[in-house]
């Protein structure tokens, strides 16, 4: 999968968010990049809205267009608010399911803490990040010390994190369970997918 490695200070300015790891670049410098940044007043229209939002987003899961507009229309398929069901794709990736336990400091840390081979899931090895889980999902970390050790240092440093509430995880046995989907409130309320949904029914 191809993955942004450009300036990821300059990314978080441009939305006024801490996309990446987080880091206080939006705050010391409250405006967008560029050397007209701090005097910048250019009319927005709703595409460009629109089109903010999908990149903004896209940049949290470290998505491509592709894999975003894939994600997309299998939610609307589905019944129900095709935004809602968007976000609880993404929410519901193994990469973003290892982050959100704990076990890394960013999402594109836990994609290649997948990749490399140390998750189990159900008891079956499992190393493809956009992995989607069910409820009822045990994963867990291999018994290699190598990927122990990884995420016990991890698990220690994002102490303060919360586990959000449909999750569950045992930073002791280093194993976690899905318990059921996420409701939407449980999701970043940073996000606006119904902007996301607008875009791409133009």
């Amino acid at each position: 999968m191809a993955r942004y490695i450009g300036p990821r200070a300059r990314i978080n300015r441009r939305f006024g968010m801490s996309i990446f790891t987080p880091g206080n670049a939006e705050e010391r410098k409250p405006y967008v990049p560029g050397m007209h940044g701090p005097h910048l007043r250019r009319k927005v229209s709703d595409y460009s809205i629109g089109f903010s939002e999908k990149q903004k987003v896209r940049y949290m899961y470290g998505l491509t267009e592709k894999q975003f507009r894939l994600y997309f229309d299998v939610a609307k398929s589905k019944r129900g608010v095709t935004g809602t069901a968007f976000l609880k794709l993404l929410e519901l990736r193994l990469d973003n399911v290892i982050y959100s336990f704990g076990v890394t400091r960013s999402r594109a840390a836990a994609r290649q803490f997948v990749t490399h081979g140390h998750i189990r899931v159900n008891g079956k090895k499992v190393n493809i990040p956009s992995y989607i889980c069910k409820a009822g999902d045990v994963i867990e970390i291999a018994e290699r010390p190598s990927s122990r050790q990884i995420a016990v240092r991890n698990c220690e440093m994002n102490r303060a994190r919360s586990v959000p509430p449909w999750l569950e995880f045992n930073s002791t046995l280093l194993r976690g369970i899905v318990n059921r989907e996420p409701e939407r409130e449980e999701i970043s309320q940073a996000v606006n997918e119904q902007l996301i949904v607008e875009f791409y029914s133009r």
